[in-house]
């Protein structure tokens, strides 16, 4: 088993942990010393996080992520193989403030440059899942508003946009110089999780309070905004609309599937 002193102060690799039985994987537990983690209870939440990921991604994470049963020191201790991809999405959705995880990071950074894949850590994964997030939290919120009568769900939208930006949304595409549809896409991690937050706190306050009728959803959907504005100035110093923008989502998922592509060929390779 890997030992975290002996992998920083031996100049051992990532390289060197790898094993090779049908396919090529590292053991989770040896990944959890490498990211600085001690206890594999912890480590879950972010192989959760990494499942999460791949799900979004449309790749099948029961084939990257294998939940084995392995005896070590004599007891049988649960663990998972996880493939070359697998190892880089868990690494990218660690807590970047580990010096254990900023160095595994740049490791990957440095092989993955040579496919042109440049994500900025675990905030481009965060923007990743919270995209997901959102497209369940609006499917929910429209259900939810169309039970309590909402007749108009673009005015009801807009209402949501007009509290938490003071303007609508085709208005804020304008601004930001792009499509209506793409606002989602090249928001940050912080404005993403304020709009996750607006969708979900409306969706609760129409079945708490009852909300009927167009009108009242409305002026419901313009509240929470009006509320997540606040929140937003008070913790950034900056409205909404002045958040900064970043790379668009799906150049994101396109960059980590040809990432995947490539690891596994990489690993193809290594074998013959």
């Amino acid at each position: 088993m890997c030992d975290i002193e002996e992998f920083s102060e031996n100049g051992l690799s990532f390289e060197d942990f790898k094993n090779q039985n049908g396919i090529t994987f590292w053991w989770a537990s040896e990944l959890m010393l490498m990211l600085g983690y001690d206890d594999m209870k912890c480590f879950h939440k972010v192989i959760d996080k990494a499942t999460k990921t791949f799900l979004s991604l449309g790749i099948n994470h029961y084939e990257n992520i294998i939940y084995v049963e392995r005896e070590i020191e004599g007891k049988s201790c649960p663990d998972f193989k996880l493939t070359r991809f697998a190892c880089y999405i868990i690494a990218m959705n660690a807590d970047p403030k580990k010096v254990e995880v900023a160095r595994v990071q740049a490791y990957f950074a440095e092989q993955t440059r040579k496919f042109e894949i440049y994500l900025q850590g675990s905030n481009d994964m965060d923007r990743i899942l919270f995209r997901e997030e959102i497209k369940e939290g609006n499917k929910a919120l429209s259900a939810t508003a169309k039970k309590a009568g909402v007749e108009d769900f673009a005015k009801f939208n807009n209402a949501g946009y007009l509290g938490m930006y003071n303007m609508m949304n085709f208005q804020l595409a304008k601004k930001r110089n792009c499509e209506s549809g793409k606002l989602l896409e090249t928001m940050g991690r912080t404005e993403l999780a304020a709009n996750l937050f607006r969708i979900t706190q409306t969706e609760e306050r129409i079945k708490s309070k009852k909300v009927q009728g167009q009108m009242a959803l409305e002026r419901t959907h313009y509240d929470v905004g009006k509320e997540v504005r606040k929140i937003v100035i008070e913790n950034t110093g900056k409205a909404p609309e002045q958040l900064k923008q970043e790379r668009e989502i799906p150049d994101l998922r396109k960059e980590l599937k040809t990432g995947f592509k490539e690891m596994k060929k990489i690993d193809k390779l290594k074998k013959k």
